[in-house]
């Protein structure tokens, strides 16, 4: 019995440190208290439309007093405290009906805005966007068939407009609800997550990843996709957004 008790005391023991080291390793972005460490994309300030409510990180245009009706900066978000390079970055996340967004990653500031240099784990009503919003021209423009439609390139957890998710192994929740993205980067492999599943993976800077980048929407960014480090960042397009439990894990 005593033998017993001691195993069991050891066990337990080590399954709180374990427990404990793990969660060290985590940096809180963001805790539901105060947006500390995040402003403006080429900016000093978070921008407006960007408050706190209820512990949830939320973007809403009907947030945006009349002071800052002429407000002409970014509103992308960036959490401007620390740079990073190989990460696991974990973010609950959710948008309304219609509702677009983006989470970027290596981003560089001193651009027309992230897009233009960062990755991004793409954030989008799959399955309303397209019948809200007309895309034809801009998907015709740059060659997708069946322009109308969101092209899986355009669709949640895909690296946009680089590399698809898969939708086998995709479980998104419908606009409204809660979804969680788990993105792992390093320089022999990249990871995105959707709701506990790996959806995507790649090589950063391989022949194939330069071949895409090259031939499609990045062709005529040189900057994109190059660094090796950088920012964290939100993309506002237009669309009500909500965030929680941002946290990040250097690897």
């Amino acid at each position: 019995m005593r033998k017993y008790s001691f195993f069991f005391l050891l066990i337990s023991t080590l399954f709180v440190f374990c427990t404990s080291s793990t969660n060290k390793e985590w940096i809180i972005l963001f805790d539901g208290k105060d947006t500390e460490g995040w402003r403006a994309y080429n900016g000093d300030v978070m921008p407006p439309g960007w408050k706190i409510i209820d512990e949830v990180l939320t973007f809403n245009t009907q947030q945006i007093l009349e002071e800052d009706y002429d407000y002409k900066g970014s509103r992308d978000i960036i959490y401007g405290a620390e740079e990073f390079d190989n990460f696991e970055l974990y973010v609950e996340w959710k948008i309304p009906v219609g509702g677009n967004s983006g989470i970027f990653y290596h981003i560089k500031e001193g651009y027309g805005g992230p897009p233009e240099v960062s990755p991004e784990y793409q954030l989008i009503d799959d399955e309303n966007y397209a019948d809200i919003h007309d895309l034809t021209a801009y998907n015709t423009s740059v060659g997708f068939e069946n322009p109308s439609k969101l092209h899986p390139l355009q669709q949640t957890a895909s690296d946009y407009a680089m590399y698809a998710a898969d939708p086998l192994k995709k479980k998104l929740n419908p606009a409204g609800e809660w979804n969680s993205t788990k993105i792992k980067f390093t320089e022999e492999i990249v990871e995105y997550w959707l709701n506990g599943e790996r959806v995507l993976s790649f090589v950063p800077w391989s022949e194939e990843w330069h071949q895409k980048k090259n031939s499609g929407k990045w062709d005529g960014l040189p900057d994109y996709g190059k660094f090796k480090s950088g920012f964290i960042g939100f993309q506002d397009h237009g669309s009500d957004l909500w965030f929680r439990n941002i946290k990040i894990k250097k690897l």
